[in-house]
């Protein structure tokens, strides 16, 4: 006997692509979402973005989020801006709601109470002063980092950050959490 397939190929030929597009989304962590099926897929697989967490990389992941866009709501998060919902993410971008709305499946609105909420210090513009409340910085560091700063100019990155102040690894790894640059 024979076994029949029910299948027709443009069927088989979708469920290749599926399949392909899993192990791209799987393999590459940065791939950008393109259709409101890849957003399906992905939030299938427990793909999420935390709104109130997101990097821009992660902002940009989603099909129709600019870099001016993702930076934006970037910055307003690092300022304390949260967003509860798909609606708040619209007001900030200034556009309709609808074109946010098939991004949801993969949208996840965290809330964060703002004792457990790290404020992020930018050293390029920090006084002695803001930069002596981080923890592990004690005032010799803070004022090395706004000296070097006025002599070398602004830190590029943490790497930059580390090699010029000559700091130890796990100093670094401790402070990479209150800077951003």
């Amino acid at each position: 006997m024979t076994q029949f397939n029910w299948l027709p190929p443009a069927n088989r030929r979708l469920d290749q692509n599926l399949q392909s597009l899993r192990a791209r989304l799987i393999g590459d962590p940065y791939y950008r979402l393109q259709s409101a099926q890849e957003i399906a897929v992905a939030a299938e697989l427990g793909i999420k973005i935390d709104v109130n967490q997101a990097s821009v990389d992660d902002w940009l992941r989603l099909p129709g989020i600019s870099i001016h866009q993702a930076r934006s709501l970037v910055e307003l998060t690092s300022a304390g801006v949260p967003f509860y919902c798909v609606e708040d993410i619209a007001a900030a971008l200034g556009m309709p709601v609808q074109r946010l709305k098939p991004l949801e499946p993969v949208l996840r609105f965290c809330y964060y109470d703002e004792d457990y909420t790290i404020r992020r210090i930018n050293p390029n513009t920090a006084s002695v002063e803001q930069l002596s409340q981080i923890p592990a910085v004690d005032a010799s560091l803070a004022t090395a980092v706004v000296q070097n700063r006025f002599i070398a100019g602004p830190y590029r990155n943490l790497v930059d950050f580390q090699q010029r102040l000559s700091l130890p690894g796990q100093l670094t790894a401790q402070l990479m959490h209150y800077l951003r640059f």
